[in-house]
């Protein structure tokens, strides 16, 4: 079977945080993605649950846009951002 090259790119720290979890199973990145584009392709889907951000959920963005709405018409609080640390 002829071989061909991909290439694509992802965080460092990601890459390197997964080249260590593979070599712990291992593997080579190169063998684990070939498993994982194995079975795409044999189940024709995601081999996992993907799910978008619950932020972007469109029940908290209509109660983003209302607060929006609200300090653009003067009602409510401004206040400064609160990070927090993950």
């Amino acid at each position: 079977m002829a071989q061909t090259m991909v290439n694509f790119r992802m965080d460092a720290d990601l890459k390197k945080s997964m080249e260590q979890v593979c070599s712990d199973m291992g593997l080579s990145m190169t063998t684990a993605f070939t498993i994982f584009a194995k079975k795409v392709s044999r189940e024709k889907r995601i081999p996992f649950e993907v799910s978008a951000d619950p932020f972007y959920d469109e029940k908290n963005m209509l109660r983003i846009m209302k607060a929006i709405d609200n300090l653009n018409a003067g009602k409510g609080v401004e206040h400064e951002l609160i990070e927090v640390d993950e």
